[in-house]
């Protein structure tokens, strides 16, 4: 064997080595990876465990001192969503209920939504109103009380909000397209087949119906009606005589003070402070628990974890 077959086999042994040693590191370096991992599950697991029995019960103030109750109504009023009948209703009746609660503000912000929805809320603070009468509840308007927002906030002792606040909009509306010239235009035809004469009634690929149309304007006024109803009988006679103020319109915080629509200007804090006489706010709103929320953090948590410690951002399928 001469010396440049010697020097080869050298080489050749000296690359084995390194790559045995290579693949070693590489084992070992994936075998602390994925101790990590296991550890961080355990740790998360731990944490989420103890997190969730020491901060998800209820928060009634029942621990606490007098107060006064706060409920939040944000976003759209309808079922499943946070501003749910169900969800505010329970908290109205935790926060009447606490004896340690000596007033109740429901804090608003919305555009409205659900009349079936904003119907059960009212008639629950009228119900509770009238067991509880020396339990004041006063609605406050945060950026918005529109449609089914104040419907809600008719109920209330008295209604505050800023001076840029909207309100109002107290009118009900249907509302969606038709497509029947396009369908023309395209070569589209309808085939609707129903049992019952009016079934089909509104289909928006189907021409409209005037007969339809009448019957869903007096449904629309029959709802209408009740909403304003609802309104007088909450605001009586501190509502200015404006025709206008059922036609759906929407004003700001400072001229609704002038058409009777809300009582005064104010914030929740100011309402606490000054008119319940209990500046400590409780929040008694009913939300996705602690550990709901967890959960929906940990999993998007677990993804990246996979993705830093296994290194499979750098994975590309081509």
């Amino acid at each position: 064997m001469n010396d440049n077959d010697t020097k080869s086999s050298r080489n050749w042994e000296q690359e084995t080595i390194n790559d045995l040693l290579f693949a070693s590191v590489k084992e070992q370096r994936r075998s602390r990876r994925w101790n990590l991992l296991f550890r961080l599950f355990i740790v998360i697991y731990l944490i989420s465990v103890f997190v969730a029995f020491s901060f998800d019960g209820e928060n009634t103030g029942a621990d606490l001192k007098a107060h006064t109750a706060l409920i939040d109504i944000n976003g759209v009023i309808a079922a499943g969503n946070e501003a749910s009948a169900d969800n505010i209703v329970t908290a109205l009746r935790k926060a009447f209920k606490n004896e340690k609660a000596a007033g109740v503000i429901l804090r608003i912000n919305s555009p409205g939504g659900s009349p079936v929805q904003s119907g059960y809320i009212n008639d629950e603070i009228v119900r509770l109103r009238a067991k509880y009468p020396e339990k004041p509840l006063h609605a406050v308007i945060v950026d918005i009380c529109a449609s089914g927002g104040y419907y809600i906030a008719a109920a209330a002792d008295n209604i505050y909000a800023d001076k840029a606040s909207l309100v109002g909009s107290i009118g009900v509306i249907m509302n969606g397209f038709g497509f029947t010239e396009a369908m023309k235009k395209v070569g589209v035809e309808r085939r609707l087949l129903t049992a019952g004469e009016h079934k089909g009634f509104l289909d928006p690929f189907s021409p409209v119906n005037q007969e339809e149309v009448v019957h869903t304007k007096k449904m629309l006024a029959d709802i209408h009606k009740q909403f304003i109803d609802v309104v007088k009988n909450g605001r009586g006679d501190r509502l200015a005589d404006d025709e206008k103020l059922f036609s759906g319109y929407i004003w700001s915080g400072e001229k609704s003070l002038e058409l009777g629509l809300i009582d005064a200007l104010g914030s929740s804090s100011y309402v606490a402070r000054e008119v319940i006489g209990e500046e400590k706010l409780i929040d008694y709103t009913v939300r996705p628990s602690f550990a709901d929320r967890f959960a929906d953090k940990l999993g998007a948590s677990v993804g990246n974890a996979f993705v830093n410690v296994l290194g499979l951002d750098k994975v590309s399928l081509q």
